[in-house]
């Protein structure tokens, strides 16, 4: 029976990923955090601020998502391109 290692990855903290972190979890804490928003004033167009500051975060919630979403893509690619140098490299010296 051929003894074969098995090949692990380790989860890697990096800076992209703590700002992928970052941007999906600051809309929950912002919205979570009633006591900051819980108030009229200051008034946007006759819009009390209760309202207007939870709206405001529907289109930030979205474009820290999709930033969140286009760092992962990257942070992918360079991941699956550092292995396969890598492996390419270790295959040629073998």
């Amino acid at each position: 029976m051929s003894e074969t290692p098995e090949v692990t990855r380790e989860p890697v903290v990096t800076p992209v990923r703590v700002a992928i972190g970052f941007c999906l979890i600051a809309p929950f804490v912002a919205m979570l955090w009633v006591g900051s928003y819980a108030k009229v004033d200051p008034a946007f167009i006759g819009i009390p601020f209760f309202y207007w500051y939870q709206m405001l975060w529907v289109p930030l919630s979205a474009a820290l998502t999709v930033t969140a979403y286009k760092l992962w893509q990257r942070d992918q690619r360079g991941r699956a391109t550092g292995s396969s140098a890598s492996s390419a490299k270790g295959g040629a010296s073998e």
